[in-house]
């Protein structure tokens, strides 16, 4: 495994795979805090948490977020209305697509990357296409070098089962550990776990 480091790289995908909610809050609130720091665009989709705890994480570490709220920097939002509208999933290829064009609007507004953080247990619940999950992981891995976009991916090790988070792993070029940022050593790249899926 190479070097760590506490500060996630620009333009990556990263997973954070947890079983306590002390650690996982302290790591959140530092990844957006961060990306708020670097003036990026920065959305928390939540699935479980409050839009208002989330805050209190923001709060709580000294981030004021009355200006970026309004100027529409930091924004909340349901995973499932942006991963599962009308109750299935999005095609992951339009997923993406949709992604990019966001983000070349916001460059026009002088935002150089986007920065999201989302919690993946939406994807638990019946609804139709959630196997799709890993198709869409994977295609963000393709893109990041022409669209710039920092993404934390957040797994509860208490309600995905084993398999899953292993494939959860292949699929994420990053991870992050004790508190650190590691480089995956279980990560696959697109085109071989893509053929390997075949």
């Amino acid at each position: 495994m190479e070097s760590s480091k506490k500060h996630i790289p620009e333009s990556c995908h990263v997973c954070l795979i947890y079983e306590n909610e002390e650690q996982r809050q302290k790591i959140v609130a530092d990844y957006i805090a961060e990306g708020l720091r670097k003036g990026e665009l920065v959305h928390y989709f939540t699935d479980k948490t409050t839009p208002k705890t989330v805050r209190s994480w923001l709060l709580g570490i000294g981030m004021e977020l009355s200006e970026t709220e309004k100027t529409g920097s930091f924004s909340i939002s349901k995973a499932e209305k942006a991963y599962c509208p009308d109750s299935k999933f999005v095609l992951p290829q339009k997923m993406i697509d949709g992604s990019i064009l966001r983000y070349d609007e916001a460059k026009k507004t002088g935002y150089k990357e986007s920065h999201a953080c989302g919690e993946m247990t939406c994807t638990l619940k019946d609804i139709s296409g959630s196997n799709q999950l890993l198709e869409y992981e994977v295609l963000l891995n393709s893109v990041t070098s022409t669209f710039p976009h920092t993404g934390m991916c957040q797994y509860d090790a208490r309600l995905f089962n084993g398999a899953a988070l292993f494939n959860v792993l292949k699929v994420h070029p990053f991870m992050i550990a004790q508190g650190q940022v590691v480089s995956n050593p279980f990560y696959i790249k697109p085109e071989e776990f893509i053929a390997g899926n075949t």
